[in-house]
């Protein structure tokens, strides 16, 4: 893989690492800032709203600024945004440094996965992606668990600085190894929004809310699951955690190889496998060794759509004329299903169908998004079908 794609997956790594490890610092700054952990919450929930609102915002802003200058000037929004966080001197500064720091993810992700997929050759194009996310799996496996412990045994302040110097060094890596990039030419953004009424785009995104949303649904409430239902101690949960990092970058590998072969196919067995493992968990949640295969399984199955289905928008949505758009969008979709997945989870357990609830309700968001990828492949043989003239 050319070194370029080693830039992207640097700052893939920091830009994971400040998205999840604030799930183990909430206790710390709630107790620094006196606030309580529902209130501390919402660091993430307004990380997740800036991604998702903020992404199209700079695309557009950004429209005449090459791809390259693009991604160093929202690695520098990140690496502001996490001091700010690091130097907050109230709750309020926080949640400014959160907001700041999401602009840089969607944006990143998308005009990322576009520059990596021109890097390779075609037949290398959803490995190269795959590559740059694997920096969001190594995070999951390595950044957040050091994240965690650097705030619960110095502070949490250092974990968001070392974050930002993490943002430095994929600015200069990015300056350094990614070639240059042509200033894009006189967009007409009415195309671009025209693209997203694209029944092919639309069902793609679809896939992607509810595809990795599924494995949120179920691993968002993990910890109470398998406390309370398999029988692991509070300690085991930080392991069954890494189980779980593990999954997300074996998926993420086979997904990228595998799915530059036969994507639609890829999405079909991956999504499929995905929804059968959830609702099996569902059943099998009582036996630890069971639970923890469920877990490896659920994450490796989840993760590998990712990558081809970030593929999958740029195709559609490059054939509709809004490729770079769609593509940082699209980022902002994954985190929409995220929110989708947690919300659902919360929903089946408050409505009384119990702590295992969350395994089933993923494995129904599994085989909705397995409907829409299998509903995309009969609209791209029809589209692609030549008409039959007959002579008479």
């Amino acid at each position: 893989m050319p070194l370029a794609l080693w830039a992207l997956a640097v700052g893939a790594f920091g830009i994971g690492t400040t998205e999840f490890v604030i799930a183990g610092l909430l206790p710390a700054i709630a107790n620094e800032f006196h606030i309580t952990i529902p209130v501390a919450g919402y660091l993430a929930t307004a990380y997740a709203l800036g991604v998702f609102f903020g992404t199209p915002a700079l695309i557009i802003l950004g429209a005449k600024i090459s791809r390259k200058t693009m991604l160093i000037a929202v690695m520098m929004l990140f690496v502001a945004g996490n001091l700010i966080t690091a130097c907050a001197p109230n709750f309020e500064f926080a949640l400014l440094g959160r907001i700041v720091t999401s602009l840089a993810h969607g944006v990143f992700f998308g005009i990322g996965s576009v520059i990596a997929a021109e890097l390779v050759a075609p037949n290398k194009r959803v490995q190269a992606i795959a590559f740059m996310f694997m920096g969001l799996t190594i995070a999951n496996l390595v950044g957040v668990p050091a994240g965690t412990w650097i705030g619960e045994h110095i502070t949490w302040r250092l974990t968001f600085a070392l974050v930002a110097i993490v943002g430095i060094v994929t600015a200069v890596s990015v300056w350094r190894l990614v070639p240059h990039q042509p200033c894009p030419k006189e967009q007409r953004f009415s195309q671009e929004f025209k693209a997203f009424g694209n029944i092919n785009v639309i069902l793609a995104m679809g896939i992607t809310i509810l595809g990795p949303g599924a494995f949120f649904t179920s691993i968002t409430y993990i910890a109470p699951m398998m406390t309370q239902i398999a029988g692991f101690s509070s300690s085991s949960v930080t392991w069954l955690m890494l189980v779980f990092g593990l999954g997300l970058f074996v998926g993420n590998h086979l997904g990228g190889k595998f799915a530059d072969k036969a994507l639609m196919p890829m999405l079909y067995i991956t999504l499929g496998a995905q929804a059968v493992v959830l609702f099996i968990f569902n059943y099998a949640v009582h036996s630890q060794v069971m639970s923890v295969i469920c877990i490896f399984l659920m994450a490796a199955f989840g993760f590998a759509t990712v990558s081809p289905i970030q593929k999958l928008v740029m195709d559609k949505a490059k054939a509709a004329g809004a490729s770079t758009l769609a593509s940082a969008v699209n980022i902002g979709f994954f985190n929409l299903g995220n929110a989708v997945g947690t919300w659902f989870g919360g929903f089946v357990i408050a409505a009384g169908f119990g702590l295992q609830s969350p395994n089933w309700a993923g494995g129904l968001l599994s085989a909705g998004a397995l409907v829409l990828a299998i509903i995309s492949g009969i609209t791209d043989k029809s589209a692609n079908a030549e008409p039959v003239s007959v002579n008479s």
